[in-house]
């Protein structure tokens, strides 16, 4: 079995995990109604998807 010879310092293990914080979710502006939308999802205010009327709404 492979076992390391010697422990990671702290300062190696931290460049190794330098690239795993988390970033905020990616958003973007409805073209019709200019609500905050999740990237690649449907207009929850509006019902529009890249242009188009997907879903019905109750407003």
């Amino acid at each position: 079995m492979a076992v390391p010879k010697r422990k990671h310092s702290n300062s190696r293990t931290g460049k190794r995990r330098s690239h795993d914080a988390k970033t905020p979710p990616e958003v973007s502006y409805c073209d019709q109604c200019s609500t905050v939308v999740p990237s690649h999802a449907v207009c929850p205010k509006c019902g529009y998807y890249m242009g188009r009327k997907v879903t019905e709404t109750e407003s």
